[in-house]
């Protein structure tokens, strides 16, 4: 069953800016991936499928229901992190915690205190303004009270954003247990390992547009493999690529020197290495394809990412 539904959503802001055309679904009890820089257009798209925003064109749904026109009625079914984190002035942690249960229509004390205990928020720290909070601090608050009142389902832009790498690994691991509990999740994210350890599917957005979508167990098990050779010059370097690049599956990843990086179907992996067996080679290893990989074939051309990428 479509528990989220993203359909033909356009939001041009100008300048190439925005979202074109996205669309996706998401099943009941699926964890699906939205990969890509910050900037590629996934934080709009969830403040869309929030109801935040009203769709140039298209349409987001969720539970069935066009969520700009429904977003008071889905509130408390859905726990959301926001990408950034802009907490109310004046309120305390506590004052926050209380002002989202009224909204949420759900008060569940059993369920907070483990979310206060899991990621280790506690009374002193709740007891302050939220303004001096440290950004972890208010990463950790928005992340148990999107969980404190055990929705159905997840919608987490960029969620360990601001986290120290243990909270990042418990939040993990706090996804899969939620997982396995049937819960529904878009995670949105530009950390590979997040996406990977979590996600049944995966969609690689840029530029505001949907250029892959994939079954994450399809990347893993693929008989494509990622091959790295290092020639002893950069001659030979470029004329086994020259021919390599005549073999169906063969994609060069970089021949910019004697060091070689392609991917192979296992299919022409045996043509590939007798053209390789004419020269002579410093060394030769291989794995499978990682998301990492997958991913930078669609953006290999832009050469800053600021920091975007983990």
């Amino acid at each position: 069953m479509k528990v989220i539904e993203v359909k033909n959503l356009t939001k041009d802001y100008g300048s190439g800016r925005g979202v074109f055309d996205v669309s996706f679904q998401v099943d009941e009890g699926e964890v699906f991936g939205f990969l890509g820089p910050n900037g590629a257009g996934k934080s709009t798209t969830i403040r869309h499928l929030m109801g935040f925003s009203k769709p140039g064109e298209g349409e987001t749904y969720l539970f069935g229901k066009p969520t700009f026109e429904n977003y008071a009625k889905i509130l408390n079914r859905v726990g959301y992190i926001p990408g950034e984190i802009a907490l109310p002035a004046g309120l305390t942690g506590w004052d926050f915690i209380r002002m989202m249960q009224s909204m949420q229509h759900i008060r569940n004390d059993e369920q907070l205190k483990k979310m206060l205990d899991l990621f280790k928020l506690d009374d002193v720290t709740l007891k302050n303004e939220t303004k001096r909070m440290s950004l972890g601090e208010k990463r950790k608050l928005a992340v148990v009270v999107a969980f404190m009142h055990d929705p159905d389902v997840l919608i987490l832009d960029e969620p360990t954003s601001g986290l120290d790498p243990v909270m990042q690994n418990k939040f993990i691991e706090f996804i899969r247990e939620e997982k396995e509990r049937g819960k529904t999740i878009l995670l949105s994210s530009h950390i590979f390992s997040e996406v990977d350890a979590t996600c049944d599917r995966i969609a690689i957005i840029k530029d505001g547009k949907i250029v892959s979508e994939f079954v994450a167990d399809e990347l893993k098990h693929a008989s494509r493999k990622f091959y790295e050779i290092r020639f002893y010059n950069k001659q030979d370097s470029a004329d086994f690529a020259r021919k390599a690049k005549k073999l169906p599956s063969v994609h060069i990843l970089d021949d910019s020197s004697a060091r070689l990086l392609l991917t192979i179907e296992d299919e022409d992996i045996n043509g590939a290495l007798s053209l390789l067996s004419a020269y002579s080679v410093k060394e030769f290893g291989n794995r499978r394809e990682s998301l990492e990989d997958y991913f930078m074939k669609f953006y290999k051309e832009d050469i800053n990412f600021g920091g975007a990428l983990k």
